[in-house]
């Protein structure tokens, strides 16, 4: 075909834009309003591959087969019409002379013997061409759209493939020999499909359709209002609403919901919440445009349910006419056709939109139960091709969103809505009870459809409410998540692991977060721009506990989120393996030394975060509007270097620090005298301290025996455990702990590297009457039964205050064993 005949092919068409076939290539063309399609490459990568580019490029480097992939209404027809357009102008594909254009649909009822001309011409392309190509294979490029509709299949296998191009044969086997290079080898072909199972005998370059993301659907939005704010608002809406479903990625659905969302603004009413309340818009909108009665209308969405569900159990996406009167059309004439794509040469018709096939069958279910069995049949039946019949039934089954039809179609059976009811019910509180989140998932996405919040309350048991917990989560379950949860009101706990948090998912989740008195995020990923959203639901809400360990937010993030947080009500931040450094600790001490700041405790565990950083920490202790009073520093780096700034500040008078934990961290013999100088200091209020593994010899337990025998010492719980502490730092430890008034209620020497001597010395504290101490951990000390039983027989001692004694490993015999079984209190 010439290029003049290509302008003339495609910019003549007749087909027209609808409200559920989307804007058709022809105007998008002609009004210069063309949006390239993404790659599916855009959505994982930062560069944004369109479909044209992807295609001229596979073309352009001598790839001799490329086939576009994508979904429904993905922008395949229009991106090849555009292609095209584009040739027969001269601005594109200047290595080829000749362009056909061919729909597989046309191919498929193509009949007899053809030879590759008269196939050619059938398409009304000119015979001169094709004689030339013939010479010039090379410089030829056809063009399949619709593979997706083509009946027969594109296996060369068993078959004896045409390679003269005057040789008669079926159009099936022409263009498997076309496709696979037998007849006119050189040639390059492109060809556009939904996925199909004929995909697998065609081994060209791959391109995969996505559509639309954000920047193109604002780029789309502006195009088609007038008024930017009005388009801005449309979409955000949108966004918020329905940007969660991949659906949304079509041109086609954003052309759908750009017709809807102009009407209803245009006569002030409320834009849909829902999937569901769209579609009732829209069905409201197709059928009010056919103009028949209210018997009629309901007449023919009865028949659009038949033919939904032959089309889905059978697996056509095409009806002829003989079978479309077996479903009630004859009587309608063409009042179907907003409905139904017509292909008046094929006489026959199919859904313009899977989503509308969908939802007639819902509307269809709820008119006439004598057609349809009960809902759980219904869904079974049609499990696998019909992925949003639950969701539309849902919407569908509630008087307020369903009434806008009713006055369309007439009422709808109350037998079938109370069948459903009493399904989503009883499914819905059996499904909770269980543990798996995809079912408690669409559980709460049905409940969403629904749009009853009494219903919510009614259904999601109490015991649910005070911890709903969710892993790896989709924007759609976010989305229906946060409904549930504003529905149910404020709670105890909400946790969400194992996600990729994007800013729009914090969007949603942010009504959620507010309500929670706990927000468990670990184990997830943030991008940037979430983590400020993040800070402002948790400072907007009644949130006193975050918890964000193994997120892996690194100093950046950090930074925007103690900026956030400023002015938040918090309580508890947990940041413990977020790969941070020193440099986060300035902004944790802005955020500590906050006005507004109400954080007392802070796990920055597994973090790099050093001397240097600790330092800095220490001088938010200094300030008297820091609150903080529990710290923990697990597996840090910290060293002795530290632990003078760290008395400082515990003997500054304004720190109110409580609790503080080093373990795993070499703070060593001399950073121990430090804290000891600090413990015997009036104004230090250190009631709990942890220095486990932390690289102590018994050469400290002189400067811990000094703080234990100091009247200022505060110290409530003292954690020692797997220093190599000996008999001798140990017998002076159980020297300080002798002192009358000595306030220690637990202490933890478990691996230690004690002794028999240091047992029963132990053992003689106890029983002396002025031990206060509630809780003793020595397990691993390898003491046996000698050493064992001194403590037993303080446990037993009336003046002994002792309720947990853990002697867990240290090779006692057997009859110690059962000595030991008969006490409750004792851990071995």
């Amino acid at each position: 075909m010439d290029k003049a005949a290509v302008l003339t092919h495609i910019l003549r068409s007749k087909v027209r834009s609808t409200c559920l076939g989307g804007d058709s290539p022809v105007s998008v063309i002609s009004s210069k309003k063309y949006i390239p399609a993404l790659t599916a490459e855009a959505q994982d990568h930062e560069s944004m591959s369109s479909v044209d580019h992807a295609i001229r490029g596979a073309l352009s480097d001598g790839t001799r087969l490329v086939v576009l992939v994508g979904p429904e209404g993905s922008g395949k027809t229009t991106a090849l019409q555009k292609l095209l357009v584009d040739w027969a102008k001269g601005e594109h594909l200047h290595n080829f002379s000749f362009v056909f254009h061919f729909q597989f649909k046309e191919m498929d009822s193509l009949e007899g013997q053809l030879s590759l001309e008269t196939l050619i011409q059938y398409s009304r392309h000119q015979v001169h061409s094709v004689l030339r190509v013939v010479e010039r294979p090379d410089d030829a490029l056809f063009v399949f759209d619709g593979l997706d509709e083509y009946s027969h299949s594109l296996d060369p296998a068993g078959r004896a493939l045409c390679s003269d191009a005057s040789q008669a044969a079926s159009a099936p086997l022409l263009l498997v020999s076309l496709l696979h290079g037998s007849l006119l080898k050189g040639a390059a072909f492109l060809v556009a499909t939904r996925p199909t199972g004929n995909l697998k005998f065609l081994s060209g370059a791959r391109v995969e359709a996505l559509g639309f993301l954000k920047p193109q659907r604002e780029a789309f939005f502006n195009s088609f209002f007038a008024d930017s704010s009005v388009a801005s608002r449309a979409l955000l809406h949108m966004e918020r609403t329905l940007g969660f479903y991949d659906f949304c990625t079509s041109p086609r659905f954003c052309w759908t919901v750009c017709f809807v969302y102009r009407s209803l603004i245009d006569s002030n009413a409320k834009l849909p919440e829902t999937l569901s309340q769209l579609f009732v818009e829209i069905l409201s909108h197709l059928i009010q445009s056919t103009s028949l009665t209210q018997d009629w209308n309901r007449k023919l969405v009865l028949a659009l349910g038949r033919m939904a569900s032959y089309c889905f159990l059978d697996k056509h996406s095409r009806c002829t006419k003989e079978q479309i009167n077996s479903f009630g059309f004859q009587q309608f004439l063409t009042a179907f056709a907003p409905f139904l794509r017509v292909e008046a040469e094929l006489e026959t018709v199919s859904f313009r939109s899977q989503l509308m096939q969908e939802f007639v069958l819902a509307l269809a279910f709820f008119l006439d139960g004598s057609e349809y069995e009960d809902v759980e049949k219904v869904l079974d039946k049609h499990k696998g091709a019909a992925k949003f019949l639950d969701l539309f039934l849902s919407g569908l089954s509630e008087p307020e969103q369903h009434r806008p039809l009713e006055t369309l179609v007439g009422e709808l059976d109350p037998d079938q809505m109370k069948g459903f009811r009493s399904w989503l019910k009883s499914g819905s509180e059996e499904t909770l009870k269980g543990y798996d989140k995809n079912k408690h998932y669409r559980c709460f996405r049905l409940l969403h459809q629904v749009q009853n919040a009494s219903l919510v309350k009614e259904i999601v048991p109490p015991l649910a409410h005070a911890c709903i917990y969710h892993r790896n989560p989709g924007l759609q379950d976010c989305v229906a998540l946060s409904y549930v949860i504003v529905c149910l009101g404020e709670r105890d706990r909400l946790s969400v692991s194992g996600a990729t948090v994007i800013k729009e998912m914090m969007e949603v989740l942010a009504p959620a977060l507010s309500l929670s008195h706990v927000v468990e995020l670990s184990d997830n990923s943030f991008q940037t721009e979430a983590v400020p959203r993040l800070a402002s639901a948790v400072s907007s809400g009644v949130t006193r506990e975050l918890n964000l360990t193994r997120s892996h937010l690194g100093d950046e993030k950090l930074k925007r989120l103690c900026a956030g947080l400023k002015d938040s009500k918090l309580h508890r931040l947990n940041l413990g393996s977020c790969r941070l450094t020193a440099a986060c600790c300035d902004d944790l001490l802005s955020l500590l030394t906050s006005e507004i700041s109400q954080l007392q405790a802070l796990e920055i565990t597994f973090n790099q975060i050093g001397d240097r950083g600790f330092k800095k920490l220490c001088k938010a202790m200094h300030s008297p509007l820091c609150r903080l009073q529990e710290l923990q520093m697990q597996t840090c780096d910290l060293t002795a270097a530290s632990m003078e700034d760290f008395a400082a500040a515990l003997c500054s008078g304004h720190s109110q620090l409580r609790k503080i934990n080093l373990t795993h961290n070499t703070v060593g013999d001399s950073g121990v005298k430090a804290l000891c100088n600090a413990l015997k200091h009036p104004f230090c209020k250190l009631q709990s301290l942890t220095l486990y593994d932390c690289g102590l010899t018994g050469a400290c337990c002189s400067h811990l025996k000094e703080a234990l025998m100091s009247e200022h010492f505060s110290l409530l719980e003292l954690d020692l455990s797997l220093n190599d502490l000996g008999q001798e730092g140990a017998l002076m430890l159980c020297q300080g702990l002798s002192r009358p008034g000595c306030p220690i209620r637990s202490l933890s020497l478990t691996r230690c590297e004690l002794t028999q001597t240091v047992f029963k010395e132990l053992g003689s504290l106890l029983r002396s009457g002025s031990c206060q101490m509630m809780f003793l951990l020595v397990g691993l000390n390898k003491v046996g039964d000698e050493g064992v039983r001194p403590l037993w027989d303080a446990v037993s001692h009336p003046s002994c205050s002792l309720e947990e004694l853990n002697l867990k490993y240290n090779d006692f015999s057997e009859d110690v064993f059962e000595m030991l079984e008969e006490c409750d209190n004792i851990r071995y």
